[in-house]
């Protein structure tokens, strides 16, 4: 593990080296911007003077060779009419050369094509380039007094950075399976208080697991010692019988089977709480959760048909894309119609709906059954009524998959109390399309 050391001086080389890269590519943008400007308006004023002489003097050459010094002393230029043979040609042409430590700026512009002659006008450039020179010079100043501030301001930077992620990884270090309570803020910057909500959001979602394995744990044995007591004191009162008929082995032996049966019953419940818990590590996935819930829609209804029970579904949108993991999302349904079958009378309503709140897509399945009690935890583990035929792990095993896919599942009574609703609320995230 990387020490707080190693973690400061990894961020200080990253971000000085992110700025110095920054400042570089500015630096250099720059320059080329002022040397292309000033090289620019260099040779702009150099056509200038050419189109000047072709206009001013019909015939240039006379021109240039009567009023060479003046065009020296007044637009500082020096002309002149040159041979160049016909290999040698070019097009206009303007470069930079330097002479003896000076720079100057020279034209080459076809005159006589006939006589391979060509107009060659140059101006003493030296003091512009010494300019740039002072600019280039300057920049790189300017960079290096930089880097030293980058370098300094980075410091102190990752220093602040580091200090509340310090504090953190300290809260967090001093939390274990016994000591799980939320990351007090107060001294955290504001910045960082997201982060920490998150922190404690995931603390208490622990804290759920945690809570809800030492129930499950509990309650598998509690649920078959029950069964094996049975076994032995039968099989004790069976024993101490003097007198001992087939019949009474018989009955004692169909009792235990009874009891295997029990047992086995809870051992395939715990197997079936394994594979679901299996199904929290699959991949999230795009899915149309409205084409989902119809296809599954179609499967209730069958089961409904069959137990002459009513069933219908209202889903709104009429498109909507989540971000999920699907096998979760059926095992959460799976059980709410379950429920709602088993308690819902021949003859009376089923239905399945959805629809949109702010930051949740909502699915709902209410039934026409006898109601629950709100005062008892529902998703406990082993929670059952005395007409259940199951060994109550069902519900517990929704509120596993809720927790896995940030949901959140509520049970409770309708307003009219003729019947139960159970929610399942899913997170919009990263997005519903509609």
């Amino acid at each position: 593990m990387l020490s707080q050391k190693s973690i400061r001086t990894s961020f200080l080389i990253k971000l000085s080296a992110a700025m110095a890269a920054l400042l570089l590519v500015f630096s250099l943008i720059l320059y080329s911007y002022i040397t292309y400007g000033v090289d620019k308006e260099l040779r702009s004023s150099l056509m200038k003077q050419a189109e000047y002489l072709f206009a001013t003097y019909p015939d240039v050459k006379k021109g240039i060779e009567e009023n060479g010094e003046i065009l020296r002393k007044t637009l500082k230029i020096n002309a002149r009419i040159i041979y160049m043979p016909k290999s040698h040609y070019k097009p206009l042409h303007i470069r930079t050369v330097k002479r003896d430590k000076q720079y100057f700026i020279e034209l080459l512009f076809p005159y006589n094509f006939e006589n391979q002659t060509y107009l060659n006008i140059s101006a003493n450039v030296t003091e512009q380039k010494h300019v740039q020179q002072y600019v280039y010079r300057a920049i790189i100043l300017i960079n290096i007094v930089s880097m030293g501030l980058i370098i300094f301001y980075a410091y102190f930077l990752s220093g602040m950075l580091i200090s509340p992620i310090r504090t953190l990884s300290k809260k967090l270090s001093e939390r274990n399976e016994k000591m799980m309570e939320p990351i007090v803020s107060d001294d955290l910057p504001l910045e960082f208080e997201p982060l920490a909500l998150s922190i404690n959001s995931l603390i208490t979602r622990i804290q759920g697991f945690v809570k809800y394995k030492k129930e499950l744990f509990i309650g598998a044995a509690h649920e078959l010692k029950t069964p094996l007591a049975v076994m032995k004191t039968k099989t004790q009162v069976t024993l101490l019988k003097r007198n001992t008929t087939e019949k009474d082995l018989r009955e004692a032996l169909q009792q235990n089977i009874t009891s295997i049966d029990e047992m086995n019953r809870i051992v395939s419940s715990i197997l079936e709480f394994g594979r679901a818990e299996g199904a929290q590590f699959e991949t999230p996935r795009d899915i149309d959760v409205i084409a989902f819930l119809k296809q599954k829609a179609n499967d209730y209804k069958i089961l409904c048909d069959a137990n002459k029970q009513k069933f219908s579904y209202h889903l709104k949108p009429e498109k909507c894309i989540l971000h999920i993991q699907p096998l979760l999302l059926s095992q959460i349904l799976q059980n709410f119609i379950q429920n709602a079958l088993k308690f819902t009378p021949k003859d009376k309503n089923v239905e399945l709906r959805s629809y949109q709140e702010k930051h949740y897509f909502v699915i709902e399945v209410i039934d026409e059954g006898k109601g629950i009690d709100e005062g008892k935890d529902l998703f406990a583990p082993f929670l059952r009524t005395k007409d259940s035929s199951g060994v109550g792990l069902g519900l517990f095993l929704v509120k596993i998959a809720a927790d896995s896919m940030g949901a959140k599942v509520e049970i409770l009574n309708r307003n009219d109390k003729q019947g139960t609703i159970a929610r399942v609320r899913l997170p919009k995230y990263p997005f519903c399309k509609v």
